[in-house]
């Protein structure tokens, strides 16, 4: 049986009468992107295809890593000690990042790009290219010391950010979830104020469907865990003002010698994750929050992951790995709150 996720705050603003569900879609990011909302029928919406494409283009444009010409990496190739003035929105997303990088306790980190692109996880050295090889200790030790010396500073007046030398800023862990929002801010400029807009799984919704029912979405579960008796029974959430971000274990790595090595680094070792989560939810009002806290307390575990989401008062679901192969489920209050039972 499913169980059902109700927001805390729900909106009386009906659908517009007589709307019919429109959907749009594309790619960037390196995955999809779709937008379903709700309008009248008659309505004029071509031009949302482009606007919609426009949004994310100009989010590559500033933040990616895998473009050279990048904002961003224009900035991990500056000069040493030398201040980088950054567009509003790079800006505010790397204060961000480093915001949850402070009080997750350095369990993410926006400035560990080195350690991401040295596990063959970044745009180049790929660990599914033939000549991969995982990375030393020593090369590993030296891009701790880096990180530990980068130093990244930012100052809000003139939105600048202070490259150190060697610093690789990466936003992987945030980009998407801000995707979204910004999405969800424009259909918001555009006069639609009730819609589902997804970027590569992350999600946000607002307002209602027009049979008044709200943007149900299951919550992301871990794949296999079908097979197992002891997986809790499957989670439903009325998306409704509400966005969720789940970050996984079995979304990229690679397996070698009989170990797998998880995407997600902490970048206080240096080392992909080995803890037992196989996914953490958050279900928060800001996807971006939620995109960079599930990575957060994904590297964090179980334990510690579970004391700081209550503390920072998210609502968050951990599923880790038992010795017996099953699978046990841990909510904060917050999202427990939320269950209608």
């Amino acid at each position: 049986m499913r169980r059902v996720l109700l927001p805390h705050h729900i909106s009386d603003d009906p659908a517009p009468a007589g709307g019919a569900i429109r959907d749009f879609a594309g790619r960037s990011m390196g995955t999809s992107w779709s937008v379903r909302l709700v309008a009248a029928p008659a309505e004029a919406l071509d031009h949302l295809q482009y606007g919609l494409q426009q949004q994310l283009d100009a989010i590559v444009a500033e933040m990616s890593h895998w473009e050279a010409d990048s904002d961003l990496g224009r900035f991990n190739r500056a000069e040493a000690g030398s201040w980088q003035a950054l567009p509003p929105a790079f800006f505010d997303v790397l204060s961000f990042a480093m915001e949850v990088a402070r009080d997750s306790g350095g369990a993410y980190d926006p400035c560990a790009g080195a350690l991401v692109n040295l596990w063959g996880f970044g745009p180049y050295g790929r660990f599914d290219q033939p000549a991969f090889t995982p990375p030393s200790r020593d090369e590993i030790a030296v891009a701790r010391t880096q990180l530990a010396a980068a130093g990244v500073r930012i100052e809000r007046e003139g939105r600048k950010a202070l490259q150190p030398g060697g610093a690789q800023l990466d936003l992987s862990a945030v980009a998407k979830g801000y995707g979204v929002d910004r999405l969800a801010y424009y259909l918001k400029t555009q006069g639609v104020g009730h819609y589902l807009v997804e970027v590569g799984g992350e999600l946000r919704g607002a307002g209602v469907k027009p049979d008044g029912q709200p943007w149900w979405v299951a919550l992301e579960e871990v794949p296999g865990t079908d097979a197992h008796e002891s997986v809790p029974a499957p989670l439903v959430l009325a998306l409704h003002g509400l966005a969720v971000a789940t970050s996984g274990d079995y979304r990229r790595y690679f397996e070698l010698d009989g170990r797998r090595y998880s995407h997600t680094i902490d970048p206080r070792s240096g080392m992909p994750i080995a803890n037992n989560l196989a996914s953490v939810t958050v279900v928060h009002g800001q996807c971006m929050a939620a995109d960079a806290w599930s990575t957060a307390l994904t590297v964090l575990g179980a334990e510690q992951g579970l004391a700081l989401a209550e503390r920072q008062g998210l609502a968050a679901r951990f599923v880790a790995r038992g010795a017996d192969g099953g699978y046990t489920e841990h909510m904060t209050s917050h999202l427990r709150g939320m269950l209608d039972e």
